[in-house]
């Protein structure tokens, strides 16, 4: 109970506020923008496939799927998904979500450094990522029972487990901005959206990378959290 209590959990606050903020950003921005209609009338399928196409990426399937900002490429099966909303919409954010995902292709295509690091680390995020915590919690209170030796062993691999989550989100981070960079020259070369539609795009895409920003932010308040919490046992 002394540690949950520890006013050093007041580190998270501005992490958790800005989660909150870029969140909104990302509703406001998409709300927005998904009202607007591009003037070139091409839909993010149609943007998905010409960029796929023109980065020599014919192979490269697009699915649809349910669901509303869960468009996703997976480098692992060589597979682009959009879901309805951006597939069938010739919004300015539909063909910039489009155009994001299909900035991923060309970083997996291109070999892209950040990306392979990312991918490789995905499935030991995913076996740490819900274990980490309360094997830091078990370890600490183990130590306040005395037994400080396997308190201590587990507690230390809880943090080497945390530092896998804080690396894949400081990874994850180059990752999206270079997508988002990527999305937006294809969105110009191909006439996709013209003139002032390129701000909508940014902001669109602006408020997306802000989300990544925020995670990697918790995850360092958190690591921050988890040394004070070790130095005072």
């Amino acid at each position: 109970m002394y540690y949950a209590m520890d006013p050093t959990w007041i580190i998270l606050i501005p992490a958790i506020l800005f989660t909150v903020y870029a969140q909104g950003k990302v509703k406001s921005a998409y709300g927005y923008y998904s009202r607007v209609p591009s003037r070139s009338g091409i839909t993010g399928m149609q943007t998905a496939r010409m960029i796929l196409d023109k980065n020599g990426m014919q192979h490269v399937p697009i699915e649809i799927i349910p669901g509303s900002l869960t468009d996703n490429y997976d480098p692992t099966k060589d597979v682009m998904h959009l879901s309805e909303g951006t597939a069938n919409s010739s919004s300015v954010a539909a063909v910039s979500i489009a155009a994001h995902e299909s900035g991923h292709a060309i970083q997996d295509v291109r070999e892209y450094a950040f990306l392979k690091l990312r991918v490789a680390l995905v499935p030991a995020v995913n076996m740490t990522a819900g274990v980490s915590w309360p094997l830091m919690m078990i370890g600490l209170a183990l130590i306040g029972f005395g037994n400080v030796s396997t308190g201590n062993m587990l507690f230390n691999i809880a943090v080497i487990m945390f530092l896998v989550v804080v690396l894949f989100h400081t990874v994850t981070l180059p990752v999206e901005l270079d997508a988002s960079k990527r999305a937006l020259a294809q969105l110009d070369e191909l006439g996709i959206i013209q003139g002032d539609e390129q701000a909508g795009a940014k902001k669109v895409l602006s408020a997306a990378a802000m989300t990544y920003v925020a995670a990697l932010a918790t995850s360092i308040m958190n690591l921050i959290l988890i040394f004070s919490m070790r130095g005072r046992r």
